[in-house]
C-alpha cells in the first residue's frame, strides 16, 4: 500500500528467487565502468553494499567539480535473506571542494530516507575555436543509480524495500 511512498519495487510474479550471493553480484554488475556511479562494499558502514556517485574517482571528480555539485547521495543496501528483500536507505552528503578535490561530509540536514533529485546545468564561454559555445553540460539524477539497482534486485526475485523510518 505504501510502496509508492517508500520507493519499494516488487518483482513480477513467477520470477525465480536467486541466492543472496547472486543478488549481490547482479547489483555490483549493474554499475558499468563508464557510469558516473559505482557499487562498493558497505561492511565498514554496517551494510552490505553502497551505491554512490563516483565523486572521488579521478576520472569523474573534475566533472563533478565543474558542475559545482554541492550535494551527493548514497544508497545504503542491506540484504534480508529471510524476507528476500534488499532494504535500501538514501543518505545525502554535502561536498566541499578544496583545490578541485572533493571532500564528503554528512549534510547539516542529515537526510535519511528516500529521495528523488536532479541536478543539472551547463557552462558557456569561449571554445577551442575561439567562438562562444557550450563548454560542458551535466545532469545528475538519483534515478541514474536507483533504477538499475532496483531492476537488478527485482530480476533476482527479491523486493527492493525503500526504508524511510527506522534502521536498515
Amino acid at each position: 500500500m505504501f510502496d509508492f511512498l517508500t520507493g519499494t519495487k516488487r518483482p513480477p510474479s513467477g520470477t525465480p528467487v536467486l541466492s543472496p550471493q547472486e543478488v549481490m553480484q547482479r547489483i555490483k554488475a549493474a554499475s558499468r565502468p563508464t557510469a558516473p556511479w559505482q557499487v562498493v562494499d558497505g561492511h565498514a558502514e554496517g551494510v552490505d553494499l553502497i551505491a554512490e556517485w563516483r565523486i572521488v574517482d579521478a576520472r569523474w571528480y573534475e566533472i563533478f567539480a565543474k558542475a559545482g555539485l554541492a550535494k551527493v547521495f548514497r544508497i545504503y543496501l542491506k540484504l534480508d535473506e529471510a524476507q528476500k528483500q534488499v532494504r535500501a536507505q538514501d543518505r545525502e552528503y554535502e561536498v566541499s571542494w578544496t583545490a578541485g578535490v572533493p571532500r564528503l561530509a554528512l549534510a547539516g540536514s542529515a537526510f535519511k530516507g528516500q529521495t528523488k533529485s536532479v541536478e543539472f546545468g551547463a557552462s558557456y564561454g569561449f571554445t577551442e575555436n575561439l567562438t562562444i559555445g557550450e563548454q560542458y553540460k551535466y545532469r545528475f539524477a538519483t534515478s541514474e543509480i536507483k533504477t538499475p539497482v532496483q531492476q537488478a534486485v527485482t530480476a533476482c526475485g527479491w523486493v527492493y524495500k525503500g526504508v524511510v523510518f527506522g534502521k536498515l
